[in-house]
């Protein structure tokens, strides 16, 4: 039973819910970067480039038998995961940068000392004492 009151420990964390919510949105974003790239990004593009599909671009390893379809090399679907791929890490970096942005900072002036706390205060003024009874 130590292995289940384990994982419910680390399940119930609020790091591992975070977790768990970031990984449903960032699948649901995928679908839509997907989305986007195959139904808008890529018609265009391939319309570009002589009107070939990007999903159409393969070489054939083994051609196609009767028994056996071919075994081809799908370098149209690689390239469009690809730019699937750098359209939602620019969108997570972006989102990264914006957070960053917003974060407050807190910018301590050079000019101006910063005042000593009642402990250090305290703290110098038992350091005087003990130093002038010896």
């Amino acid at each position: 039973m130590k292995i289940v009151q384990d994982f419910k420990a680390f399940a119930m964390r609020g790091n591992v819910m975070d977790l768990a919510v970031a990984v449903v949105i960032g699948a649901a974003f995928g679908k839509v970067v997907t989305s986007f790239v195959n139904d808008i990004l890529m018609p265009p593009l391939g319309v570009l480039l002589g009107g070939l599909d990007f999903k159409d671009y393969a070489f054939t390893l083994i051609a196609a038998t009767e028994t056996a379809p071919a075994v081809t090399l799908n370098y149209g679907m690689f390239i469009q995961n690809v730019v699937d791929f750098l359209i939602i890490a620019a969108a997570i970096f972006m989102l990264v940068r914006a957070m960053v942005l917003m974060q407050k900072k807190e910018v301590v002036p050079v000019d101006t000392p910063i005042p000593p706390t009642q402990d250090q205060i305290l703290l110098g003024e038992i350091r005087d004492l003990l130093k002038n009874k010896e």
